[in-house]
């Protein structure tokens, strides 16, 4: 009995004495979680301040601060444990640290992948918001431009969450990238139809629509023979946002069309000519000479 008694307070020794060594560094762990408390939010108010300074975007703002943040944190956290734990070494944590941050991106690469590429979209600024882009089958307005993901907002008033992987990998076309726009808006006119004078009431009437800018001068093309009509396009600029364009585009029909009706120009409807031959006089399965004595014969009975 005496020595299980003798064995029990050797234990309670021990610990006790461990206990007394480790109770120095454990008071030192928690001075350095105290002072990394406050060196957290000097980081973030130095973060803050060179943000504002040297970022446009909001969202990097943000990032830089949250990541100051963690960085202090983590900083903090390792220095504690080391102190902590005098048998725990700082390489073992770094490659703790290195293997686990390899796991977690191959279970997260596209999570990754996105911040990533929102970071480079957000640096580089190749659109902005309220800037009207055109991605795949998608075109509207930037709404928002997060770390993961990119607001779009259509023209027919739905939204569209598009992955920042996606825009930085693909071809995207920005409509209000210059503050002008061309649109080409074909015309066509009757065959008899005089073509210097076309052009110029072409111009003169898309000089005159309101919304068509000055400079760039609007141009008037003679693009080829229809079939049915010489064909022209009227090539103008406007400001880059599409209802802009619209509507334009809506009074520029409407001018070019009553001026074509006021000078007599006519815009002809497609026009198709037909022959027809009567089919009993004429056998494909006669001999050639006979077929070619039909067709003298019926020369094309009738013509529409």
């Amino acid at each position: 009995m005496s020595q299980i008694l003798d064995t029990i307070l050797n234990s309670l020794r021990d610990l006790l004495g461990s206990a007394v060594k480790i109770f120095p560094a454990i008071i030192a762990a928690l001075i350095i979680i105290m002072l990394t408390r406050y060196a957290a939010k000097l980081s973030k108010n130095l973060a803050d301040q060179v943000g504002q300074r040297t970022l446009k975007s909001k969202s990097l703002q943000s990032l830089l601060h949250k990541a100051a943040n963690i960085t202090t944190w983590i900083v903090g956290v390792v220095l504690a444990c080391v102190v902590a734990f005098p048998g725990l070494r700082l390489g073992d944590i770094i490659a703790t640290l290195g293997l686990g941050s390899v796991a977690i991106g191959f279970a997260f690469q596209d999570i990754f992948k996105n911040f990533l590429s929102g970071i480079l979209i957000l640096i580089q600024r190749p659109f902005r918001i309220d800037d009207q882009i055109v991605i795949g089958d998608y075109e509207g307005t930037v709404e928002q431009i997060d770390i993961r993901t990119t607001m779009i907002r259509t023209y027919t008033g739905e939204r569209i969450l598009m992955p920042n992987s996606e825009l930085f990998t693909s071809a995207v076309r920005v409509r209000t990238a210059y503050s002008k726009r061309r649109t080409d808006l074909a015309v066509g006119v009757d065959y008899n139809t005089s073509l210097p004078e076309a052009k110029q009431i072409l111009q003169q009437t898309i000089e005159r629509v309101e919304g068509v800018v000055n400079k760039p001068v609007p141009e008037i093309d003679l693009v080829g023979f229809g079939d049915s009509s010489i064909d022209l396009i009227v090539r103008y600029w406007t400001k880059p946002r599409q209802q802009q364009v619209r509507q334009v585009q809506t009074e520029a029909i409407m001018a070019i069309k009553s001026a074509l009706d006021a000078a007599n120009i006519s815009i002809p409807y497609p026009i198709r000519t037909l022959y027809h031959y009567d089919q009993d006089k004429y056998n494909d399965y006669l001999p050639a000479e006979g077929n070619e004595n039909h067709r003298k014969s019926d020369r094309y009975a009738d013509y529409v």
